[in-house]
């Protein structure tokens, strides 16, 4: 049996279904910030019980630019977290700021009691990352933020439909990020992005920012980028937004059944706390496991396409070489990067799929 890590080859099966809303699109000949975008918009607002959001080219460009209409560019400090994807630092370096790092902690987010140290007079904004679908401790981030006088930017691209005390990724910070990659779970054929925010006048900049600051056809109030969520992408968002909670609701399916699965392994197998006040969306399944690199060549032996995410943290890779950081500078990032395993939780999953990886993980620590 294979059990594999990508799905879209089964969550777009029927492919001849999505046709007619793109034969329409190109009739109307709306393809750029058209009908189709707007209301994708209302309805990713509505998903996450935000007033505002707006649609742009990817996850990356949706938090440069929120850092950017936050006034954050050269000479400034941002703080975030060692253990994410490149795309968070890298939009952050974008902006002309320096990255700072905190480490993280058990739960795979940003350490808050790690924070403090890493704020500077130079420190303008947190960028705390929902990694892997779990939420950052939000309420303890906020609090060093208000003394410090720091903004915050969430980076949600992982982290659609999460929520923390009932609310909702994108409640705490000034702007919440999303990214629609096709892996993540609201996904587009290509790339997208959104930002969500609860402020109209953060709205309002944001929407002239990702189109090179037009007011109007002619009249350019600000200097901007060309980040536009293309028409085409929203029509396919605006199919699939519908089936969002379903799919959410079936990641958690699955992880609970992982979890119980590996429950008894505890020995070999670590799964992080589940606090019963987070809703974690398991946009990535990942545990800790004492011979990762073992496992993980045993699983894809066995047609399971486990993955790393990721085996070099940020900090220690050749373009974070100017920050002057060095191994040992973030012990819990480092040791999640050569004990971590991702496996398979994606909707589109059977229970005979998931049963087959769990037998082959007791096989593998019973060797």
């Amino acid at each position: 049996m294979e059990v594999r890590f990508s799905y879209l080859d089964r969550q777009f099966a029927d492919v001849d279904a999505f046709l007619p809303d793109l034969r329409a699109l190109v009739l109307r000949g709306d393809f750029t910030l058209g009908a189709a975008v707007l209301e994708f918009e209302q309805r990713f607002a509505a998903l996450s019980r935000m007033p505002h959001a707006i649609g742009v080219g990817s996850g990356t460009d949706a938090l440069m630019l929120s850092l950017k209409v936050l006034g954050i560019g050269p000479g400034d400090e941002v703080v975030t977290a060692p253990n994410t994807f490149i795309a968070t630092v890298g939009a952050i370096a974008m902006t002309g700021a320096r990255p700072v790092f905190a480490d993280s902690d058990e739960s795979y987010t940003i350490d808050p009691a790690r924070i403090e140290a890493a704020i500077t007079a130079r420190t303008k904004a947190i960028v705390p990352v929902h990694y892997t679908g779990n939420v950052a401790n939000m309420p303890a981030i906020m609090e060093i933020a208000h003394r410090h006088h720091l903004a915050v930017v969430e980076d949600a691209c992982q982290a659609i439909m999460a929520s923390r005390d009932g609310l909702p990724v994108g409640s705490w910070g000034e702007a919440a990020c999303f990214s629609l990659h096709p892996l993540k779970n609201l996904n587009v054929w290509g790339d997208g992005g959104v930002i969500v925010t609860r402020s109209a006048e953060l709205d309002r900049k944001l929407r002239l920012i990702r189109n090179h600051g037009l007011a109007d056809r002619d009249a350019v109030e600000v200097f901007g980028h060309n980040s536009r969520l293309d028409s085409l992408q929203a029509v396919i968002g605006n199919r699939l937004i519908q089936q969002t909670e379903g799919v959410t609701e079936r990641r958690i399916a699955h992880a609970r059944r992982l979890d119980a699965g590996l429950a008894d392994l505890r020995e070999q197998i670590r799964i992080p706390a589940r606090p019963a006040n987070v809703k974690h969306v398991y946009h990535l399944y990942i545990v800790r496991a004492e011979r990762r690199d073992e496992l993980l060549r045993y699983l894809r032996g066995h047609g399971i396409q486990a993955k790393i995410h990721y085996p070099v943290p940020v900090h220690l890779q050749p373009a974070a070489a100017s920050l002057g950081y060095k191994p040992g500078d973030f012990p819990q990032a480092e040791e999640d990067s050569r004990t971590t395993i991702t496996l398979p939780a994606h909707q589109h999953l059977e229970t005979r799929e998931i049963d087959y990886m769990l037998g082959h993980v007791h096989a593998f620590c019973r060797r």
